[in-house]
């Protein structure tokens, strides 16, 4: 499992770096459909649907979706992923307890575009700014600093869950340290960079530890579907790690809460 899981990073990670470093925003949003489509198909199967022209028929749809935005240049779709996203905590938090709320089909197939709709228009956010590809990495870096701050802390301190039914792994104690970690990193980036040029340092914390604060839910939330799913992966396309959601499920919505607070604060175009 460990042989195929290195594999597998070490074929994405150059193919990932190449699109966000060597092209043009919008041929950068045509390979990132791609992705997000096999991610809605997945997304498909949690939702329940396990014929493949339904999920194939849930992808198109998403992919829909994405070629609409990109014509309107719907910036705002960015407000539902913030709506979602303070909605998705309480979800979480309260689980098993509040499912009737979202276990029918359609509402998980709202739910999915939530989720895939502004996480692809929020890497376009990204990728279009001066500097676009530095600033996917800073949102990317976010993410991998909140996941290992939470396993150290996790496991140094850990003693109260923060979501015992969903992730039993998961302490607040984990939290704070990732919370921790990537205070330190947005502080680093903000005083060695031009970062700051168009935003206040404690405005750029703020908004960093909220994107961190999605993607710590952003897991949690695709976990709380698989479970009651009943699957554990949300696909086997990945040797040794699983589906694509299961990669991105921190970035759907750390990615979108980022790009949203920077352009709320006018620091990006």
């Amino acid at each position: 499992m460990l042989k195929q899981r290195i594999i597998t990073a070490l074929v994405l990670l150059p193919l990932v770096l190449g699109a966000i470093f060597y092209l043009p925003t919008p041929w950068f949003a045509l390979v990132m459909v791609i992705p997000v489509a096999v991610a809605a198909w997945e997304w498909a199967n949690i939702m329940g649907l396990e014929e493949q022209p339904a999920r194939f028929g849930y992808a198109a749809l998403v992919v829909a979706g994405l070629a609409l935005e990109y014509w309107i240049e719907l910036d705002l779709v960015l407000a539902l992923a913030v709506i979602w996203w303070s909605l998705a905590v309480a979800l979480v938090r309260a689980y098993p307890a509040k499912v009737s709320l979202w276990s029918s089909r359609g509402v998980q197939g709202a739910i999915g575009l939530l989720l895939l709709l502004p996480a692809w228009w929020g890497l376009l956010v990204l990728h279009r700014q001066e500097g676009g590809s530095w600033w996917l990495l800073y949102a990317f870096l976010l993410v991998w600093g909140a996941d290992t701050g939470a396993y150290f802390a996790g496991r140094a301190f850990g003693k109260h869950k923060l979501a015992p039914a969903v992730s039993p792994g998961k302490t607040i104690e984990g939290l704070l340290g990732g919370l921790a970690l990537t205070a330190l990193i947005a502080i680093l980036v903000a005083t060695q960079t031009q970062a700051l040029s168009t935003v206040s340092l404690a405005w750029f914390l703020l908004v960093s530890l909220v994107a961190v604060l999605g993607s710590v839910f952003g897991d949690l939330a695709e976990s709380m579907f698989k479970r009651h799913r009943g699957i554990k992966d949300s696909s086997q396309i990945l040797p040794g790690h699983g589906g694509i959601l299961d990669r991105i499920d921190s970035i759907t919505a750390a990615v979108p809460l980022f790009s949203a607070g920077m352009l709320l604060l006018g620091a990006f175009k």
